[in-house]
C-alpha cells in the first residue's frame, strides 16, 4: 500500500484520482543554466511525503540538495553547485568545487588529505565525485501497491596504465516515503590488485544542525584525529552555536552493527522534533569519520561512513595496513539509507 495524504492507498484507488502519477510523486529531469553550475544535468525527486532531493548526473549521481517539509537537511558550501569542468585535482583544489550536498562520494582509489603514495600524487578526497555518470536511467513503476522511484547509472574511474574501477549506483525511494536508499557496487575491471578507498561524505546543515542538535552513534571506539580534536573528545555528540575562529574537529568512530548488519548514525534536533537516521552496511563500511565544524559561515556536521579510517590519505592508509584492495574482477557492495522523521 502507498501512504499519501494521511492514509493508505492501493494502485487502483490512486489511478482513479490522478491522470498522471507525477501529479503527486515523480522524477523530473532538469539542467542548470547559470554560473559555474551551467550544463549540470539533474534529477529532481519528490515523494509526496515532503521529501525532495536532487541527483547530479555530472557528478557521480551524488545527492545534492535535500529538503523535508520545506526544511533543508543538507549543508551547501560557499561554492554552490559546480560543474566538474571546473574541478582542480591537485592538492586542495577539490575544495574549490566542494558544494557539499547530502551525499558526496569520495574515492574510488583514494580519499582523505592530499598525499603521495608510492610516487603517485593524490589530491584531497579522490576523483570520483567529479566524474559524470553514464548509462543513466530514471524510471517510476508500480511494484504491487508500492510506487517506486528509481535512478541508476555507472561511473568509471580509469586511466591508461592505471586504475580501472567501475561504480554502479542505484537510488530508490517510493511514493509517500520519507526515506531514500543508495545501493552501490564497485568492481575492479583491471587485471591486477587495486587499492580501493571509499568514503560517503554526508553533509548535514541548518536547520537540522543547530546549537542543540545531537549525534547518536553506537560505537566501540572513538579517536580524535589530531591535537585540534582532542579537547572535544568528550563532546563529539554535541553541537553548538556558530563559533568565531573554530578549528574543525575530526573524530574516527568504529560503529557497532545492529542485528540486521546495518549500523545507524542518528542526528536529532529536539527543537524541531526532527530526526535523520543514516543507516549503512557495517561490514563493508566499518568506519565513520565525523567532521564537526560549527564555525561561522560554515556550520556543518559531516557523518562519513567509509571503508578505511585513514582520513590522512592513502599513504597513511598503506602504512597502517588500512588500505582496502580489490582483486582483478572483484566487486564489493555498499548500502546507504537515509530515514527522516
Amino acid at each position: 500500500m502507498a501512504e499519501y495524504a494521511g492514509r493508505q492507498w492501493t494502485r487502483a484507488e490512486l489511478s482513479q484520482r490522478v491522470g498522471r502519477m507525477d501529479q503527486i510523486a515523480g522524477i523530473q529531469a532538469l539542467e542548470y543554466t547559470d554560473g559555474r553550475a551551467r550544463g549540470s544535468r539533474m534529477f529532481q525527486v519528490y515523494t509526496g511525503s515532503g521529501l525532495q532531493f536532487e541527483v547530479n548526473v555530472e557528478r557521480a549521481l551524488d545527492i545534492t540538495n535535500c529538503f523535508y517539509r520545506g526544511m533543508a537537511l543538507n549543508w551547501t558550501g560557499s561554492t554552490g553547485q559546480v560543474h566538474p569542468a571546473y574541478y582542480e585535482p591537485e592538492g586542495l583544489g577539490w575544495l574549490r568545487s566542494f558544494h557539499g550536498g547530502l551525499v558526496l562520494t569520495c574515492g574510488l582509489d583514494s580519499f582523505g588529505a592530499p598525499t603521495v603514495d608510492e610516487g603517485e600524487a593524490f589530491g584531497i578526497h579522490g576523483r570520483v565525485s567529479n566524474l559524470p555518470a553514464e548509462q543513466v536511467a530514471h524510471r517510476t513503476y508500480w511494484q504491487d501497491d508500492a510506487y517506486i522511484l528509481e535512478i541508476s547509472g555507472k561511473v568509471q574511474q580509469t586511466r591508461v596504465y592505471g586504475e580501472n574501477l567501475l561504480l554502479e549506483r542505484r537510488i530508490q525511494t517510493q511514493l509517500g516515503a520519507a526515506w531514500l536508499q543508495i545501493d552501490d557496487t564497485v568492481t575492479n575491471l583491471g587485471h591486477a590488485p587495486q587499492p580501493h578507498m571509499l568514503l560517503y561524505h554526508c553533509n548535514l546543515g541548518f536547520p537540522l544542525i543547530d546549537a542543540d542538535t545531537q549525534l547518536h552513534l553506537d560505537t566501540t571506539e572513538t579517536v580524535a584525529r589530531d591535537a585540534d580534536a582532542q579537547p572535544g573528545i568528550d563532546h563529539w555528540r554535541e553541537f553548538q552555536p556558530p563559533t568565531p575562529g573554530y578549528r574543525e574537529q575530526v573524530f574516527r568512530h568504529a560503529p557497532q552493527p545492529e542485528s540486521d548488519g546495518l549500523a545507524t548514525a542518528r542526528v536529532h534536533n529536539p527543537r524541531l522534533g526532527l530526526d535523520l537516521r543514516l543507516r549503512f552496511s557495517q561490514q563493508t563500511l566499518p568506519h565513520v569519520i565525523q567532521w564537526k565544524q560549527p564555525g561561522q559561515g560554515v556550520y556543518v556536521l559531516g557523518v562519513e561512513p567509509g571503508n578505511s579510517s585513514a582520513v590522512e590519505g592513502r599513504a597513511v592508509a598503506r602504512e597502517r595496513a588500512d588500505l582496502p584492495m580489490l582483486g582483478p574482477g572483484e566487486s564489493r557492495a555498499y548500502l546507504l539509507r537515509f530515514e527522516i522523521g
